[in-house]
């Protein structure tokens, strides 16, 4: 299972020449249309952004939101771990978390942001969302994958009675492992996507959600479209460093077998 990781992260790799022909389709369209403020065109949104990267401000509302979504993230990726190894332990954990992820999995975004924006201060509130948004993923798929783990294996290590330890080091981790990848690769996007979300509602002083929700009460179409670009260009760097560190722990795992 494990080996296959790899492969299965080779045919998901985004071709230049599709990203170039989506470009084209991009300025084609704004070209047709003719009115900026509807669409506009990719030369215009690159411009905008180098004027972007220039402002101390542009780095400050990166920061802000970088530091508290990614924040939730791992806080949610530490409780999911923790939550699923003991449902796997106790089935009456797992009887009582079923009910509380079932709720978090149907509930809206904005239905959470307006709910949590009552308890907490704007300037924390994607922190609160993006862990509700990755605690029922990375929940469910460590749950999952320790649940489906090799009964053959179990019964080894009890037969030559192998200590907890080793058992957690060498059974659980390797057969959870693509289990918890695959669950980051889903829940990396998803965090960002809800956290600005939130951020745009909450509206925090100084953060991408901010300039967002500016850009679209002015008409700012280019400011608007230079801000999702760096929001999909953050997303996908972190979670292409994130996975690659996660696929470096399997590769190691696998020597080591």
């Amino acid at each position: 299972m494990i080996s296959t990781t790899a492969n299965k992260k080779k045919k998901r790799t985004i071709r230049l020449w599709a990203v170039a022909v989506w470009l084209l389709v991009w300025q084609a369209v704004s070209t047709w249309i003719g009115q900026e403020i509807l669409l506009v065109s990719p030369v215009v949104v690159f411009r905008r952004l180098t004027e972007l990267v220039r402002e101390t401000e542009f780095w400050q509302s990166i920061g802000f939101s970088l530091v508290r979504i990614l924040g939730g993230f791992l806080i949610a990726m530490a409780a999911g771990i923790l939550a699923a190894g003991l449902s796997a332990r106790f089935r009456r954990i797992r009887e009582l978390l079923a009910p509380a992820v079932l709720t978090i999995k149907a509930v809206p975004v904005a239905s959470f942001v307006i709910l949590v924006l009552i308890w907490v201060p704007s300037r924390n509130l994607s922190i609160v969302i993006s862990f509700l948004m990755v605690f029922p993923i990375l929940y469910t798929n460590v749950l999952d994958g320790i649940l489906s783990t090799d009964s053959k294996l179990l019964e080894m290590v009890q037969v030559f009675d192998v200590p907890k330890a080793v058992q957690i080091r060498y059974v659980y981790v390797s057969q959870v492992l693509p289990f918890f990848r695959s669950g980051c690769s889903v829940a990396l996007g998803l965090c960002w996507k809800a956290g600005v979300a939130a951020e745009v509602i909450g509206i925090p002083d100084g953060s991408i959600g901010e300039n967002l929700y500016n850009a679209k009460v002015y008409l700012n179409t280019p400011d608007l479209f230079a801000w999702t670009v760096v929001i999909v260009l953050i997303s996908l760097v972190f979670e292409k460093l994130f996975l690659a560190a996660v696929d470096r722990i399997v590769s190691h795992l696998e020597r080591m077998s």
